[in-house]
C-alpha cells in the first residue's frame, strides 16, 4: 500500500505503521531529516505538502495530511499580545479535493479542536483532534501529554520523548517558535495514529466507507 504522510514532521502518526510504502513530505529540510533518520525505509521530500497533494494523489493508495494548526487552535485566540490573522483554509481545501478528487482506498485530515465550529463537519473526535475521512473512526480515549501548553522547555522535551516514545538528539523548531518542544507538541500520538491507520485499512480491506466497525487493538 504506498501512502502519501503530507506535513510529516516528525511522524507520530506513522511511527507504529507496518507493511506500508511511505511517502513523507516537509518543508523544513532540519526536521525532514530527523524524520529521515527516524524512518530510513521512507521516501521523504522537501518541499510544500499543499502543492505535492493536488499534484500527486493520484499516485497512492492512502492519505494522511496533517495541515498546520496554529492559525485554527484555541489558543491563538488567547494573550493580550495577540493579533487578528487569517485563518489557513488550506485545510478545508484539501478535505474538498480529497473527498471529491481522490481516487485511492483512504484519506485522512487531521487537525486541532478549533476557535469556531468547523466549516466542513468532522468524522471523527479523538482528545484535542479532529479527523476527516472517507472511513469511520470510533472513539477512544488516549492518555494526554500533563501541562501541554505549558512544558516547552528542554527538561520538558524529553518527557515528550519519553510520551511519545519517539527519540533523537536534534533540538528542532518548527518555524518561527524557538521552542524546543513545539515540534513534539505537532506530533500525533503514536497509539493514536496506528488506531486511526487501523480503521483504514479495516475500511480498504472490506470496500466500503463509514462501517462503524470496531477494530481490537493491542495497545
Amino acid at each position: 500500500m504506498r501512502v502519501l504522510n503530507l506535513y510529516a514532521g516528525i511522524g507520530g502518526n506513522r511511527a507504529l505503521w507496518t507493511g506500508v510504502d511511505v511517502t513523507a513530505v516537509e518543508h523544513d529540510p532540519k526536521i525532514a531529516a530527523v524524520y529521515q533518520k527516524l524512518y530510513p525505509q521512507d521516501t521523504v521530500i522537501v518541499g510544500d505538502a499543499h502543492s505535492y497533494l493536488l499534484e500527486n494523489h493520484g499516485n497512492f493508495d492512502g492519505v494522511w495530511s496533517s495541515p498546520p494548526c496554529q492559525s485554527h487552535s484555541r489558543f491563538t485566540r488567547s494573550g493580550r499580545n495577540r493579533k487578528p490573522r487569517y485563518v489557513d483554509l488550506a485545510l478545508y481545501e484539501e478535505i474538498l479535493l480529497l473527498k471529491h478528487d481522490f481516487k485511492g482506498d483512504w484519506w485522512v485530515v487531521e487537525n486541532v479542536v478549533p476557535f469556531y465550529t468547523p466549516l466542513i463537519e468532522p468524522t471523527a473526535k479523538l482528545g484535542r483532534h479532529l479527523f476527516w475521512s472517507n472511513f469511520s473512526i470510533p472513539e477512544r480515549d488516549f492518555p494526554s501529554f500533563p501541562g501541554f501548553i505549558s512544558r516547552q522547555n528542554l527538561e520538558a522535551k524529553k518527557e515528550w520523548h519519553d510520551y511519545l516514545g519517539i527519540y533523537f538528539d536534534e533540538v528542532l523548531y518548527s518555524g518561527k517558535n524557538h521552542c524546543p518542544t513545539q515540534v513534539l507538541r505537532n506530533a500525533v500520538y503514536p497509539p493514536m495514529g496506528l488506531w486511526v491507520f487501523s480503521h483504514a485499512i479495516l475500511g480498504a480491506a472490506c470496500g466500503c466507507q463509514d462501517t462503524g466497525t470496531q477494530v481490537a487493538l493491542d495497545l
